[in-house]
């Protein structure tokens, strides 16, 4: 399975928490429209078919991602 790259990956999830903000306190059909986008693109980064596991998918990589830096830094 492809993966997004960590930095893209982290954008998303971040971006996903400012309008899951953004749309909470404007209920706006802008905001809500983005984040049915964003979560299109970010279930389709992870392989995942709803929100919630995508997040949850898309947080294990970047733990992943960071240990593996932090292990190339000291190796």
């Amino acid at each position: 399975m492809r993966m997004a790259h960590p930095l893209v990956l982290e954008g998303l999830v971040e971006q996903y928490g400012m309008l899951r903000g953004l749309y909470a306190e404007s209920r706006s059909a802008e905001a809500r429209r983005q984040i049915e986008d964003l979560t299109h693109t970010l279930c389709a980064s992870t392989g995942a078919r709803d929100i919630d596991a995508a997040l949850a998918a898309a947080r294990r990589q970047l733990a992943r991602a960071r240990s593996e830096s932090d292990f190339a830094l000291v190796g």
